[in-house]
């Protein structure tokens, strides 16, 4: 998939699941809960154990439906494993260049992380596609990410941390181009617990919010 193809999945989706969990079985169950629930982008952090091995198995078995890519990247080593593993986008939680620089080379989008106005520009201007602002909720949530919209409307922002049912609205509405959403969606809790139905429950609502912003 070319990555303006990639770009404008995760915008039209509007839902960047988070991924964490214990184990790859753990994860894959998550997978199959989210994907149950409507998701087809998921975010799988390279703190999941093998987690670029999972990665390879989900776009073997699930490539032809899903959109995965690989979060928690923190160098450009990395990023070019879960690449050639079959990611086709990279999110780092703090800004590297070379990690930008090795995606930009391989025409693979990149999401790197920043908080501050000075941190995001410099993630800008050094070619990411969007920018996670991380930890959102840190900052003042949904209100942050609008006064980071007003001197920044051309570039897309991703807000990760602290977003939630009951916030996500307030985000889309102040500028978001699509949510990260951690644990109030990924709970490994549930799946540990056998409650994978909840995952899923959620996911649908999430959708629904993303859809009635949009049509709003």
């Amino acid at each position: 998939m070319l990555k303006q193809q990639v770009l404008e999945r995760i915008a039209g989706e509007g839902l960047l699941p988070v991924l964490r969990a214990e184990s790859a079985e753990q994860a894959l169950a998550i997978a199959q809960a989210l994907e149950a629930g409507g998701v087809t982008i998921l975010e799988i952090t390279m703190t999941v154990p093998n987690a670029v091995r999972l990665i390879e198995r989900l776009a073997d078995t699930a490539g032809d439906r899903l959109l995965l890519g690989a979060g928690t990247v923190l160098d450009a080593e990395t990023a070019r494993a879960a690449m050639l593993a079959g990611a086709q986008f990279i999110v780092s939680p703090a800004l590297d260049r070379a990690t930008i620089e090795i995606c930009r080379r391989y025409s693979v989008a990149v999401f790197p992380g920043a908080l501050t106005p000075t941190e995001v520009l410099a993630a800008w201007q050094a070619g990411a596609d969007a920018v996670k602002v991380f930890p959102a909720s840190a900052m003042g949530g949904a209100k942050y990410l609008r006064a980071l919209k007003a001197p920044f409307p051309q570039i897309e922002l991703i807000p990760t941390g602290g977003v939630t049912l009951e916030t996500a609205h307030e985000f889309l509405r102040a500028g978001a181009c699509a949510l990260g959403v951690g644990g109030d969606l990924v709970d490994p809790t549930a799946i540990r617990n056998g409650h994978s139905e909840s995952i899923t429950a959620n996911a649908r609502k999430y959708l629904e919010i993303v859809a009635a912003h949009r049509a709003s």
